[in-house]
């Protein structure tokens, strides 16, 4: 038989080294799988990790790894805040789609207008668009005590669903010739989220990701409310003690991740996506998940586990080019990463004991 026995207090240098460990275990486990699909797995691997960095066209991918990391930083940062509360919101990918849906709306209702305020208002729009869907599981666990886990998760199905409405139906460009999808917000410069320096990738979106891991840092460090999370998320019943009280803590929470998954949905659909269609969510909601846990539910550590996934987007795409490699391995090289850092923490919190327990 085995067993899982508690350690009285898991190692600090453990704790902090296994996301490396994990890396490296996708990295063995990544190749053995390339390596049975016919493809050579050191070529694999190299292509994955080195050639969007230190490649022969690695100055345009350089760029689109912030593209690619601004969502998953953002969406991860307001995950964690929850996760370490103890509340789980899974549902960041149907908040993202209907951050995306507010704001492109709000651009397309007033279509061709040109204002400078239009933008910031899409802003505005796309996080509140966002905080609304995360109410929906929040104020169900406050008032029915459901399950924010399940809520969330089904809500994502939900808003799939609306965008390929919107797709097909309101939002569909009148002059598409019959295709589904909204206009194309990069040709509609007064909704544009273009880059801050031209050929780095930068645009708003990465700058309000770089934000949000400040305010995030400062929020959990230095502030009473980070404090009560904190709190709520190692010892609930320390918590209650303290002045915590749980339902305004769900609130904040669910509000928080959904806002800040909403304005990635949103600088997604007016930058580098530019339009909705029934396709235009990435999984970018679900893959935040693996970035918060990789990161250690910490701002830094999610700032780089952010970079370091998009690499793996980027990279994988490049090996799916170079390699023909199946999209579906990709993915699964992808999971493994989440896969090993799951069961690495499990041994540093756990010791595993063989045979029966004694009376």
């Amino acid at each position: 038989m085995i067993r899982l026995i508690r350690r009285p207090t898991p190692s600090k240098f453990w704790s902090w080294t296994t996301p490396i460990l994990a890396v490296v275990a996708t990295m063995i486990a990544g190749g053995l799988l390339f390596a049975l699909l016919g493809k050579p797995p050191v070529e694999a691997i190299r292509t994955i990790f080195w050639e969007p960095l230190f490649g022969d066209n690695a100055d345009y991918f350089r760029g689109q790894l912030l593209v690619k990391a601004g969502p998953l930083i953002l969406i991860a940062s307001g995950l964690a805040v929850g996760f370490r509360a103890g509340i789980w919101n899974i549902g960041a990918e149907g908040q993202y789609i209907m951050g995306a849906i507010c704001g492109a709306g709000l651009a397309l209702a007033v279509y061709p207008a040109e204002s400078p305020w239009l933008f910031p208002a899409m802003v505005i729009a796309g996080a509140i668009g966002g905080f609304l869907w995360g109410m929906i599981p929040a104020l169900l666990k406050v008032w029915f005590g459901t399950n924010e886990i399940l809520v969330s998760l089904m809500l994502v199905y939900v808003a799939q669903n609306l965008l390929a409405y919107m797709a097909f139906g309101p939002m569909k460009n009148p002059q598409g010739m019959g295709f589904p999808g909204s206009r194309n917000l990069q040709q509609y410069p007064s909704a544009f989220n273009e880059e801050l320096i031209p050929g780095t990738g930068a645009h708003w979106g990465v700058l309000a990701a770089l934000v949000a891991v400040i305010a995030i840092y400062v929020l959990m460090q230095r502030h009473i409310m980070g404090f009560r999370i904190r709190v709520a998320g190692e010892a609930p019943r320390a918590a209650r003690f303290a002045g915590v009280v749980p339902a305004r803590l769900v609130v904040v929470c669910l509000g928080l991740s959904g806002a800040l998954a909403g304005l990635a949905g949103m600088f997604e659909v007016s930058g580098p996506s530019g339009q909705i269609t029934d396709g235009f969510n990435a999984g970018y909601g679900f893959t935040a998940i693996i970035v918060a846990f990789l990161g250690r539910l910490h701002p830094v550590g999610i700032l780089l586990a952010g970079l370091l996934m998009a690499l793996t987007y980027i990279g994988g795409d490049m090996a799916q080019m170079m390699l023909n490699l199946p999209s579906a391995a990709i993915q699964v090289f992808q999971g493994m990463l989440l896969f090993f850092l799951l069961g690495f923490d499990l041994l540093t919190n756990y010791r595993v004991r063989l045979g029966r327990a004694r009376a």
